[in-house]
């Protein structure tokens, strides 16, 4: 897995990129959906129909071997066991035909004329996917950050005569009626967000994964992150999907599995504003076809350019060499359910963190990711010709770090930039020769409250594309935090508290389990090829020539750093030392509105309930608050003096007032 990721910090070489919709903008749409559609499927997979596919799963040992067992442990007769199974299968299943992906064909191909300004593909990745797919089971895994996201995949393979994918999708979607169905029959299967610990749709669910993936009935798609990021940051993988997928190969009933990491970003995201405010406590609307019908308002907006990066295919035959001896699964009856060991089940992590990385590092910036970091600090407002010259060096910076940037070189820096902004208009705009935020109007004199509610929504809309670029700068800007918190500038302390800051921040950045030491290293060449950092028998020292870039990436955590150093605070008070889950997130936003309006919280971002949660996963991770279950909800109960502990570790990070230049 390290040579992969050696393999892909390389900066690539320029692809070529082409617009899928520079074509279908001169030709005729019907004729595109109804062309002739020649998909070369998998060369080991037999023809199959869905209710063919259906049967098997139905008929399988595996599933006949479950639904014995749960017959036996409630009493119930098999029979009546069997048709539960049956009833969930026919909830959960697609129906792909392909008279509905030629419907679809027609109707993105409209939609997405009038929305986006192009959809760009990297011509690589497609030939090498087209190859893949025809070699072994291929699982492709987007990333996951908009409802578009469901859909761009299968309108790319459609378009490209490549076999269109079964996909995983969240039960809501199954709900709105005739778009639901329509979906089904476009290859998705649904699947309940809660499934807990109920046995049998595990079963279920787990053998029609595998069957799909063990016969090659089409190539599965899934989000390894399992639902889409509210803040348009990478979440850390969920694992019961991988290990489904992965399965079949584990017990020798395929020879290899090709995984296939995809990219997706976008200039603007239709949910923007949804977003911001689902973060801030507002209640997400429901998924249904009326709702969807409402915001058609979207059609009259443009969202600029999407970009979808397919990476280079990764064999899980060549991950599992030398880690996982398959020899000890070929001994267990193929029916038989599969005891995970610790072994297997530190594999699948490790495979799941690795495709998440990989998209990372597939993802396209924009203009618009890098000026929202230079936006966000400076909230109040930043002079024009300021502004320019800051996003500008910062275009320098991300590209010595690696990044892919979408930057036209034959505009003018001025007139991308100026694009940029007009196409986020309802985000920032400006007045004067300044560059501000914009906040929502509302009628009449507002309360403090409701000042501070808009202020943070304008905020957090401007970071969710500040989020897209994160991850090219997370590794050297925790090195750069750690070294002002180092009780010297000796490699070994610097990387000690490198250690404490990724634990803590670990549920809001994905970095590989156990490797420390790598994202150490990889955090310190950064910091090495754009000169802001120098390395001798002494220590590590920040460099006089690049202060700019070093005040930079000190503050780049600053607001994540900020949010914890909060709930820290809050749960050291006498009322947080039992909570409900339930509670956790309203009564902490309380507490912290309570802060801003006496002036002892600066950042908005410190309202966002995302990172508040990600915040209290890492306080339980780290045994400073303990997790329980008690009538039917879940409780928490905290150990003031470990929570105390970790506060006082984090404030040495951050507190003194010297500029943080002069403390490297």
């Amino acid at each position: 897995m390290d040579r992969v990721l050696r393999a892909h910090a390389l900066k690539p070489e320029p692809e070529n990129v082409f617009d899928i919709l520079e074509e279908r903008r001169r030709g005729s749409d019907i004729g595109y959906a109804l062309r002739t559609f020649s998909a070369q499927p998998y060369r080991g997979a037999t023809p199959l129909s869905v209710s063919a596919l259906n049967r098997m799963v139905q008929e399988s040992q595996y599933l006949r071997y479950v639904i014995s067992e749960i017959a036996v442990e409630s009493g119930e007769p098999f029979e009546c066991v069997k048709e539960e199974a049956v009833s969930i299968l026919e909830e959960m299943g697609q129906n792909l035909q392909l008279s509905f992906i030629r419907l679809m064909g027609f109707a993105l191909t409209k939609i997405f004329k009038r929305i986006f300004s192009s959809i760009r593909v990297n011509e690589a990745g497609l030939a090498q996917l087209q190859r893949a797919i025809q070699e072994h089971p291929v699982i492709l895994m987007p990333n996951h950050r908009s409802y578009i996201d469901f859909l761009i995949i299968s309108y790319i393979m459609f378009t490209y005569d490549l076999s269109v994918p079964v996909i995983a999708a969240g039960i809501p979607l199954m709900g709105m009626s005739l778009i639901g169905e329509i979906l089904r029959r476009s290859g998705a299967f649904f699947i309940r967000r809660a499934i807990g610990s109920d046995k049998l749709y595990w079963a279920v669910l787990s053998e029609y994964v595998r069957t799909i993936v063990r016969t090659g009935f089409a190539p599965l798609e899934f989000y390894v992150e399992g639902m889409r990021s509210r803040t348009l940051k990478s979440l850390n993988p969920k694992l019961g999907m991988m290990q489904m997928v992965l399965e079949p190969f584990f017990k020798g009933e395929v020879y290899d599995i090709t995984l296939v990491p995809i990219s997706i970003g976008y200039d603007r995201v239709l949910e923007e504003s949804l977003l911001a405010h689902e973060l801030l406590g507002v209640p997400k609307p429901r998924e249904t076809t009326r709702g969807l019908l409402k915001a058609r308002r979207v059609l009259e907006e443009n969202y600029g350019c999407m970009h979808v990066h397919f990476g280079n295919p990764v064999s899980v035959r060549e991950l599992a060499k030398g880690r996982i001896p398959r020899g000890q699964y070929n001994l267990i009856p193929r029916g038989l359910p599969l005891k995970s060991s610790a072994e297997l089940q530190e594999f699948v992590g490790d495979v799941a963190h690795l495709l998440v990385l990989l998209q990372e590092r597939g993802l396209v910036l924009n203009p618009w990711g890098l000026m929202a970091l230079i936006l966000l600090e400076n909230p109040d407002g930043v002079e024009w010709n300021t502004f320019t010259h800051k996003t500008l060096r910062l275009r320098t910076l991300a590209a010595q770090l690696g990044a892919q940037i979408d930057w036209p070189a034959h505009l003018p820096d001025s007139e991308v930039m100026s694009s940029s902004m007009a196409l986020h208009q309802s985000v920032a705009r400006i007045e004067k020769g300044y560059v501000r935020l914009v906040e929502e109007a509302g009628p009449g004199p507002v309360t403090q409250e409701e000042f501070v509610f808009r202020r943070a929504s304008a905020v957090l809309m401007c970071a969710s594309y500040r989020n897209q670029a994160l991850h090219v700068f997370t590794r050297p800007a925790l090195v750069i935090v750690a070294m002002t918190a180092s009780p010297s500038c000796s490699k070994e302390d610097v990387f000690g508290r490198f250690c404490f800051l990724q634990d803590l921040l670990a549920n809001e950045f994905v970095f590989m389990p156990g490797h420390a030491a790598q994202d150490f290293e990889e955090g310190c060449s950064g910091l090495l090829r754009c000169g802001a950092l120098s390395i001798d028998d002494h220590g590590l020292r920040a460099t006089d020539e690049e202060r700019d870039t070093v005040v930079f990436l000190g503050a780049v955590l600053e607001p994540f750093i900020e949010t914890y150093q909060v709930v820290l605070r809050v749960l050291c008070e006498e009322t947080f030392r039992t909570f409900t889950e339930k509670r956790f997130v309203p009564d902490v936003r309380a507490a912290v509105m309570k802060l801003f309006l006496s002036g002892e919280a600066r950042s908005y971002e410190c309202l966002s309930s995302d990172t508040q949660k990600n915040a209290l996963a890492a306080l339980v991770r780290m045994g400073a608050v303990s997790k329980s279950r008690a009538a039917e909800q879940v409780e928490y109960s905290v150990n003031q003096s470990a929570v105390m502990r970790i506060r006082n570790t984090l404030d040495g990070s951050v507190a003194s007032k010297v500029p943080l230049y002069s403390r490297l």
